[in-house]
């Protein structure tokens, strides 16, 4: 959530920030309800103050004695006309506060100072490549052909007990999936993340914090009848552990790592990779999360980012690093970079991770807060998060780079002690 004080002082430079981003976004009438809130409190505390002058008053001259009854009984009649103003006035503060929060909710965040401006994906900026070696050099098959073939990989099936966009891993299918997590989840943790297993259910006041309501709500699953949402990443319940709460800022940082499936209706992608392991409405991830102290934000990202890379760098598979423009970004991040597998059978690449810093963006919707010790008052903190990785990707990218000519898969170095083997 964007700072009220912010808009309220220096809406033109909101605007101009908003302006960098794709889409259209309208400030002025959060503008104008403040103007009217902060109008209504000022008569308010007026009203306050004169209410207590009254009964001040009152109190004089019944003690001074010999007062006219008429001159007390008005000063009363006045008073109870100030409070009956003051209780008309609490509910339309009350109801313009709502409408403010309401519309604030609808607003992404600002970019960054550092993110580079631009329309949309076709501006982004890439800051490195990295395992170029490791490309396969001879005819690839798409990853669920080599995985059908394998025998590792039922799409029939899963549509059959589900629908379209779910996939059922069998067989050395299900152990690769399940050595990917145990090997990030062992790096990340090695990294210095506490692993986390949350609950992948969260009420919508979550979602609402972490940004994906009211916006995303056509992208999530409901439960209608409990307030439940299944989680579109682990981001949203491992974030919300610290919501509505004062964290010390000895505390800080914190870093969490937690492997969960994720759920998504992939509403708006209707036709786009319909087939693999890359769009699913279900998939598994490992996600890290991180609350920083505001002053070391960008540090933070930057190795929450390199955390990331370590992963694919451990499995050498190729990818890339791009730094997203201002067209680009997602609802929530001031600052974010995608990671980008190669998949050869395609010739190109694909997300895999993306690494965001919201700054106080989250925290304000969530209400996490620090403290400085010996100092006065609270500070938002920074949150950040990124896949550490998408693991259904991550199979897709060694099915097809780890593909050998005879039609089998050789297996990463650093899975096969998870696996027992080294080829599928």
């Amino acid at each position: 959530m964007l700072d009220l004080k912010l808009i309220r002082d220096n809406p033109d430079l909101v605007r101009e920030k908003l302006a960098t981003r794709n889409g259209s976004f309208d400030i002025q009438p959060i503008v104008q309800l403040d103007e009217q809130r902060r109008s209504l409190e000022q008569e308010r505390s007026r009203l306050q103050a004169r209410g207590n002058e009254i009964g001040k008053l009152v109190g004089q001259k019944m003690k001074a004695g010999g007062t006219d009854a008429a001159e007390i009984q008005a000063l009363k009649d006045e008073g109870n006309q100030v409070k009956a103003t003051l209780g008309d006035l609490e509910p339309q503060e009350k109801e313009l506060k709502a409408q403010i929060e309401a519309l604030l909710l609808t607003l992404p965040n600002l970019p960054g100072d550092t993110t580079p401006i631009g329309k949309d994906e076709t501006e982004n900026v890439e800051v490195r490549r990295w395992g170029d070696e490791y490309k396969p050099q001879h005819e690839i098959l798409p990853h669920w052909e080599i995985a059908e073939k394998l025998g590792i990989l039922s799409t029939e099936r899963a549509t059959k007990i589900a629908q379209a966009r779910f996939v059922a891993l069998l067989g050395a299918g299900a152990a690769l999936e399940r050595a990917l997590i145990g090997l990030m989840l062992d790096r990340q943790t090695a990294a210095g993340y506490l692993e986390v297993l949350p609950p992948l259910l969260v009420n919508t006041q979550s979602l609402t914090a972490t940004g994906q309501l009211p916006k995303f709500a056509e992208e999530s699953f409901q439960c209608k009848d409990d307030d439940l949402w299944l989680i579109p990443t682990a981001e949203v319940p491992v974030t919300n552990l610290y919501r509505d709460e004062i964290l010390s800022a000895d505390n800080l940082p914190i870093r969490h790592c937690a492997y969960t499936p994720c759920f998504r209706r992939e509403a708006g992608s209707y036709g786009r990779d319909t087939r693999g392991l890359i769009r699913l409405h279900q998939f598994n991830k490992v996600e890290l999360v991180k609350i920083v102290h505001p002053e070391t934000s960008e540090q933070e990202h930057q190795a929450l980012v390199q955390n990331a890379e370590a992963i694919l760098q451990a499995l050498k598979l190729p990818y890339r690093t791009i730094e997203l423009c201002t067209g680009d970004l997602g609802f929530g991040a001031a600052k974010c970079y995608d990671l980008e597998v190669w998949l050869p059978a395609a010739g190109t690449y694909r997300e895999i991770s993306s690494c965001s810093n919201f700054g106080d963006f989250q925290a304000r919707r969530g209400n996490i807060r620090f403290k400085e010790t010996g100092k006065k008052g609270t500070e938002f903190v920074h949150t950040l998060n990124g896949s550490g990785l998408a693991v259904g990707r991550t199979m897709a990218a060694v099915l097809e780079n780890y593909q050998q000519p005879d039609g089998t898969v050789s297996i990463p170095e650093v899975l096969q002690p998870f696996l027992g083997r080294s080829v599928l």
